[in-house]
């Protein structure tokens, strides 16, 4: 049963410039990650602007990644629908087609209550066997899944492996930790403006869910390695305060609008953004591309 730890990068859905989906672009990032210590990839997720793909394009995404990443790197999807009957045949579909595993989110817009959230998640974790996650993100869905929510799932489902939270509250994950123990991987997002990477990995967390890896994926994986020795300790400490800036610059704008063009620039392919997503330009690309000269981001991975 895989559990997330370290590193696991969201990486964006690669278009072309017919904004047909570049499949030929998803094996080179499967390939770019697998080589430089991502521990595993989220496909679909927000950066992924998977509310912007048909459900006819998520199936083929799931069949000809997970063929293409099978034996190079893990990847999970993300697989929630707009009903719990949509959501239960996604997920039995990626499961089928080789799926290593699954992340659910709370619905957007409806506003459940926990005990309507729970039964959600419980249908959807139900209808598979493969591992499974719940990416906790209250600020684009509205709904939080409460610590009280994700213990009793836990304690139900052996699959369910993995938590992610992007919240600017502590308490969440201290709770959390608390309440499931060493049967989840507690994992956070990287948002600069949160700044929960060196507290989840304090309270025992075992890394980060993150979208810097897409720029710096050695970097983010030294640093998000759980907290073992003193020494590893103050590398994520070093590491996360020495690229700050670039992370920073990397949230300018919600997920994927700085991470494609910053991609772009470094030669691997990230295309532009599905309407109403704006693309990048002027003066705030530049400072994107000044940010990235700056930490010799090009010299370390762009391709030649």
């Amino acid at each position: 049963m895989i559990k997330p730890q370290g590193s696991w990068v969201a990486i964006p859905t690669p278009f072309n410039k017919d904004g047909s989906i570049d499949f030929g672009g998803f094996n080179t990032l499967i390939d770019f990650h697998a080589k430089n210590r991502t521990s595993m990839l989220l496909v679909m997720g927000s950066a992924g602007e998977v509310s912007l793909l048909s459900l006819e394009e998520r199936k083929k995404i799931i069949t000809k990644v997970s063929t293409y990443a099978k034996g190079r790197i893990p990847v999970f999807f993300g697989s929630s629908l707009a009903t719990t009957e949509q959501t239960i045949a996604f997920a039995q579909y990626a499961e089928k087609e080789g799926a290593d595993g699954l992340v659910f989110t709370a619905p957007p817009y409806l506003l459940l209550t926990q005990t309507a959230l729970y039964q959600f998640l419980r249908a959807a974790m139900g209808a598979v066997t493969i591992p499974v996650g719940i990416y906790n993100n209250p600020t684009r869905v509205v709904t939080n899944i409460n610590p009280e929510t994700i213990e009793k799932l836990s304690l139900e489902f052996p699959h369910f492996v993995a938590d992610k939270e992007a919240v600017p509250n502590v308490q969440q994950l201290a709770e959390v930790k608390r309440r499931c123990g060493d049967r989840l991987s507690i994992l956070c997002c990287d948002f600069p403006k949160y700044s929960i990477i060196l507290p989840t990995l304090a309270l025992g967390g075992d890394g980060s869910a993150n979208i810097g890896g897409n720029i710096i994926p050695r970097e983010m994986a030294q640093m998000c390695k759980p907290w073992d020795t003193i020494e590893q300790v103050n590398l994520s400490k070093e590491l996360y305060f020495t690229y700050y800036p670039l992370t920073s610059m990397l949230y300018a704008f919600s997920n994927p609008i700085m991470i494609k063009p910053a991609l772009d620039y470094m030669g691997l392919p990230g295309g532009a953004l599905r309407s109403p997503n704006p693309n990048l330009e002027g003066a705030k690309l530049q400072e994107l591309k000044d940010t990235l000269d700056m930490f010799e981001i090009r010299e370390k991975y762009g391709v030649k």
